[in-house]
């Protein structure tokens, strides 16, 4: 949910100051000068220029923009992660462009990066011009590290762009530290408080990109369209407080997923953790996979009992499809069948974590009862 401080910020610039900020008035000059305010707070938490800040729609299309716009820009092909977000992975299929299998915990493989990105350096008929890969993953909350993308990058194809989809780390991670070498970051503010449909892609200096929304030249002209005042100033009001709580809130939730996955591996039998023990992963996610069970079912029984959960990421249209990422991490396909997706975020409480863990393992108990009483018959 979006934080009270974030609605209490929007509330004036929907009901009280309607001023386009494309105008000249003084209405006008106010909306320019909050959304000014608003990107200075991004940029903080970020950790870049306040004008390499293009306020987008969200993470979509702020994850369309940059793969299109360096498409555009340079006329090269992009390469991403089996794993990305299917914001990227769509685009840089459309594009022609090449996607990298990961390892077993969803990161991209560098080893076939480096040679994907020396035969399109050497061979003809492709320059790679942007590299794409997720700070954290939607689904897993695995952490990439971002740095090492970029160091292969900067060997292999010195000219490409490295664009890091960091939607789902920046309620969790030292953004300035951890993107810090790619030229291209998109977030969105619903995930750490802000409202929906409130993103932005940071471009930074000297980054080659065309504009694919065109009209009345915002944003310098990287994304023509009226402002979301209202939308925009909530972003910059939840990135303002992420900058200032997110350490310790990383913490408080963290606890709270150690709490709720342990508890659930101890109750039920043939449960397991889908990342890899040991890997770096956000706090906000605990994604486990049930032996026996269809996650379809369980989801039902958990709605019933007021758990919203997911089997894969929150973003594919409640369509139940199996996971490409759990596909990239190896994952097969009867065992993706049962995986869980819990989220956790700022709201989240202890009272939460104690109702999960009462309500899960009997819903997971019914499903495998009945399941035998069917096998049975």
């Amino acid at each position: 949910p979006a934080r009270p401080e974030v609605v209490a910020a929007m509330l004036p610039w929907l009901t009280e100051h309607p001023g386009n900020p494309s105008g000249s008035h003084a209405a006008a000059r106010a909306a320019r000068r909050a959304i000014d305010d608003a990107r200075d707070h991004v940029g903080l938490l970020v950790g870049c220029l306040p004008g390499e800040v293009v306020f987008t729609s969200g993470g979509t299309e702020a994850d369309n923009l940059a793969v299109d716009g360096v498409v555009r820009a340079t006329g090269g092909l992009p390469v991403c992660s089996a794993a990305e977000h299917p914001a990227v992975l769509e685009p840089v299929r459309d594009s022609g462009g090449t996607v990298v299998p990961t390892d077993s915990a969803g990161r991209i493989d560098l080893t076939v990066l480096a040679e994907v990105l020396t035969a399109a350096t050497d061979g003809p008929g492709m320059n790679a011009a942007l590299v794409s890969v997720m700070a954290a993953n939607n689904e897993t909350g695995v952490v990439t590290d971002v740095a090492a993308v970029a160091a292969v990058v900067a060997e292999h194809a010195p000219d490409a762009v490295v664009h890091t989809d960091a939607v789902q780390a920046s309620a969790w991670l030292d953004l300035p530290v951890v993107v810090r070498g790619a030229g291209l970051v998109s977030i969105t503010g619903h995930k750490f408080g802000g409202p929906k449909g409130a993103g932005a892609l940071v471009v930074r200096a000297g980054v080659p990109l065309a504009a694919v929304l065109r009209g009345g030249g915002q944003e310098r002209e990287r994304r023509s369209g009226t402002q979301n005042v209202p939308a925009i100033v909530g972003l910059g009001e939840a990135a303002r407080l992420m900058v200032a709580e997110r350490d310790a809130m990383g913490h408080r939730v963290g606890d709270l997923r150690n709490r709720l996955e342990d508890g659930l591996v101890a109750a039920i039998d043939g449960v397991r953790r889908t990342v890899p023990d040991g890997t770096p992963r956000t706090p906000g996610v605990a994604h486990l996979c049930f032996d026996g069970i269809e996650s379809e079912e369980l989801l039902f029984l958990l709605e019933r009992d007021g758990i919203a959960a997911s089997a894969a990421s929150s973003c594919a249209s409640g369509a139940q499809e199996p996971s490409p990422v759990l596909a990239a991490m190896g994952v097969d396909r009867v065992t993706a069948a049962g995986s869980l997706r819990l989220s956790l975020g700022w709201a989240s409480t202890d009272a939460d974590v104690d109702h999960a863990l009462a309500v899960i393992p009997t819903a997971v108990e019914r499903l495998r009862t009945h399941a035998r009483s069917v096998q049975s018959r």
